[in-house]
């Protein structure tokens, strides 16, 4: 998943041959897309118009993914729209998880505490 303009020429041929042999992998590369698009220009309006465009196809896991999206309409809509994000807590909370995974659960909080402090 790149922009369509940082691939290689090779690369770039291949996005354009590939899915033109299948009409399921050609749909589901304009699906991806469009959420792309959508996702980086923050078009927190269109959800709705591409959920019904998914369901009109005969992608059931894309079915599934829209379905989701459904269900967190508004912290959909609020992620497509708003301009603050939890993406730097996230990564933090990613880390710490991360570090004590790495310990197998022998790291109590002190110790926790000093790794993610040092790291």
């Amino acid at each position: 998943m790149t922009r369509p303009g940082h691939l290689t020429d090779d690369d770039a041929t291949q996005l354009r041959t590939i899915p033109a042999r299948s009409p399921q992998l050609d749909a589901a590369a304009r699906h991806a897309a469009s959420f792309a698009t959508m996702m980086t220009s923050r078009e927190g309006i269109r959800p709705g118009e591409w959920i019904a465009g998914v369901r009109a196809g005969t992608l059931p896991a894309l079915h599934t993914f829209a379905s989701g999206l459904e269900r967190d309409h508004s912290a959909v809509q609020a992620g497509l729209t708003l301009p603050c994000s939890s993406g730097a807590v996230e990564g933090h909370v990613c880390k710490v998880k991360m570090i004590k995974r790495r310990m197998y659960g022998r790291a109590n909080f002190d110790l926790l505490r000093k790794m993610a402090l040092h790291n």
